[in-house]
């Protein structure tokens, strides 16, 4: 009996909108910052993407950055977006075919050689990206062993869509970066040349958020990667070490991608990478001659503003629709 009364009682007192007034985010960024910043600087930034993108957003910090153990290196922040990357799927049930991995600045190294390992991944955003490290020092010609975040070589690994944004006024690491690493992709979508622009502060243009949200748009009206021979479970070390000569253009439409071999394990450790960044092959690069650069991207400045889109702050009083979440890597002793 009481049951019964609770029942009808409830249908007086709950009126719950038929259909939902909202509905959760497809797509999840899992974005990789510059150097010289961390989760506290990044986080109103994060606010502000996964609100205007609708996106679910996952933010991260390397190791030795934030509260983040251990200590930075290449090879840790390669193993940090893998854990990261790895949260996201295993405790988020997030899945490789609705991530896009956005890279700012240095960030878009650990992006680009986790990217290259993942034949079913949504897209890609490049933000202020480096040809590799030694190149925004020096223009060189040819990849050489000891350089760091070797870009140029494996942006043509890359099979999903890529979209590039850098400054024209980019004192820090010169456009050029940008522009070569949008002709090595593979799948172009149509790149962002903010004009004036600088380093740090392309999210105060409104062609920036503009841009991005049409990016969005676009990438979620094309239909899921998917492999018909096996299915992705993880990163894979990449089989090629070149560019192949086709490429597509800016109609990101899909193609049936090759099938890579899957790693079976994550050693979240620092340890040689055997993949293309050990080769000692000369290879040609479409660098500018530009003049020596001072620094690897040390000047990547902390964040000061709030509205980072000019003017486009929301209310903070407004509704949620997505999940922003903020990761750090913790690694066991002796590791």
């Amino acid at each position: 009996m009481g049951a019964v009364a609770s029942t009808v009682a409830a249908r007086f007192a709950f009126f719950p909108p038929a259909p939902p007034s909202y509905a959760g985010a497809r797509l999840t960024l899992l974005y990789s910052h510059g150097n010289a910043a961390d989760l506290g600087q990044m986080f109103e930034l994060f606010v502000e993407l996964s609100s205007h993108l609708n996106v679910n957003l996952m933010g991260y910090d390397y190791s030795g950055y934030g509260q983040s153990s251990g200590k930075p290196s290449e090879q840790n922040t390669y193993a940090d977006i893998e854990a990261a990357y790895r949260c996201l799927v295993e405790t988020y049930g997030a899945t490789e075919e609705n991530i896009i991995l956005y890279g700012q600045s240095v960030g878009s190294g650990p992006t680009l050689d986790l990217a290259s390992r993942l034949p079913h991944l949504r897209a890609v955003v490049l933000h202020s990206p480096i040809l590799s490290g030694l190149r925004v020092m020096y223009p060189v010609k040819h990849t050489y062993w000891f350089d760091i975040y070797k870009n140029i070589d494996k942006v043509p690994l890359v099979k999903c869509p890529v979209l590039v944004i850098h400054g024209t006024a980019d004192e820090v690491v010169d456009c050029s970066h940008g522009r070569a690493l949008w002709e090595l992709s593979k799948v172009k979508y149509e790149p962002l040349w903010v004009k004036g622009g600088n380093h740090c502060n392309l999210e105060l243009y409104p062609e920036y958020i503009k841009h991005l949200k049409k990016f969005i748009t676009a990438i979620e009206k094309l239909p899921p990667a998917k492999d018909e021979s096996a299915e992705s479970s993880g990163p894979s070390d990449p089989c090629q070490t070149g560019s192949e000569s086709s490429r597509n253009s800016t109609d990101v439409k899909d193609k049936s991608r090759s099938s890579i071999d899957h790693r079976h394990s994550i050693d979240r450790r620092e340890k040689p990478r055997g993949s293309i960044d050990r080769r000692d092959k000369s290879r040609k690069s479409i660098d500018h001659p530009d003049k020596p650069r001072a620094s690897v991207d040390q000047p990547d400045r902390p964040r000061k503003s709030i509205d980072r889109f000019g003017g486009m702050m929301r209310s903070m009083t407004s509704v949620k629709l997505c999940n922003i979440d903020c990761f750090k890597v913790t690694y066991a002793s002796g590791s």
